[in-house]
């Protein structure tokens, strides 16, 4: 929508009766703008929620009982 605006605005010289594509064109910038700035939103919260659910599930740094001893395979 923003590159569609910004042809819009910027890069034709079509005139119809009624309609102001300058005006057309900022409209979607600005939809474009909005939309992309919503998108990440939603995407840095939902990030940010399924970083929580992993720790609530599966804390960083387990017991040390819960530990695992790494062994190595006995040599002959």
């Amino acid at each position: 929508m923003i590159a569609v605006g910004a042809i819009l605005r910027y890069a034709t010289d079509i005139n119809i009766e009624g309609v102001s594509l300058d005006t057309v064109g900022l409209i979607l910038m600005i939809a474009g703008a909005l939309g992309l700035v919503i998108g990440l939103w939603q995407f840095a919260m939902m990030r940010r929620d399924r970083e929580r659910e992993r720790e609530r599930i599966a804390p960083a740094n387990p017991p040390a009982e819960e530990r695992r001893e790494v062994r190595e395979p006995p040599r002959y």
